[in-house]
């Protein structure tokens, strides 16, 4: 293992909820290092709170207690704007449902966000194009999310979270709403383009066998995430 700091480190994370008079709680003392270049499944039963850690991994939640870092900086109790900014700067999202905007074709959905982030348009459309070429879309540049594949509006999310080269890729259930044959096609996208680019990435899936093609699994159950291989066949 390298001994570079990790690009995302989560220390003693607890997240707990009031229900009434009762406290709920969610994660307790939860740690992960997630280093330049590796890509981690997260696993776990239904409502272990995968979709919720990746949310405080992702400066969208913030933990009860315990302490997120960043690329080297400390973000669990930043204001709104600095948590929106390094999102912006250091972080990609992919999620079950591909949210997509239904307006715009394949190239403009993922040339979009680099605007956003302050990239030319034809600089943007270079990169747009050499993703979508990656998730092999290269025929399907102009057309709408209504008129592609679930599977092929999946692979344009894959190109968009990495439109603006981000350190960190945090993916929740990204195959989730695909049929078994499509959703091993496209994570063997994921996995790919992420490798390329160089990220670093945490994937949730409750998909054992895609699980293993990762480097390595970190099972979320009762609160305690466990460093180690799913027992699941």
């Amino acid at each position: 293992m390298s001994n570079e700091a990790p690009l995302l480190q989560l220390k003693q994370i607890n997240r707990s909820y009031r229900q009434g008079s009762t406290t709920l709680e969610i994660f307790r003392g939860v740690d992960l290092d997630l280093r330049a270049g590796e890509i981690v499944a997260l696993v776990g039963p239904s409502g272990a709170g995968k979709s919720s850690l990746l949310h405080i991994a992702g400066l969208l939640e913030a933990p009860t207690q315990g302490d997120v870092t960043i690329a080297g900086k400390a973000a669990a109790r930043l204001a709104d704007s600095e948590r929106t900014r390094l999102r912006r700067d250091v972080m990609g999202f992919v999620y079950q449902a591909h949210h997509l905007l239904a307006e715009f074709s394949a190239l403009e959905n993922v040339v979009i966000p680099q605007v956003i982030a302050g990239a030319g348009r034809k600089t943007a459309e270079t990169r747009a194009r050499a993703l979508l070429d990656k998730v092999g879309l290269t025929e399907r540049l102009i057309h709408r999310p209504a008129e592609l594949s679930g599977g092929e509006q999946q692979r344009v999310a894959i190109a968009r979270a990495l439109a603006n080269a981000p350190k960190i890729l945090l993916a929740d259930e990204p195959t989730g709403n695909l049929d078994p044959k499509t959703a091993a096609s496209v994570f063997g996208v994921l996995l790919q383009v992420v490798r390329d680019e160089g990220a670093a990435a945490l994937i949730a899936t409750h998909n054992y066998e895609l699980a293993r093609a990762m480097d390595r699994q970190v099972l979320l159950d009762q609160g305690r995430l466990t460093d180690r291989p799913p027992d699941q066949n």
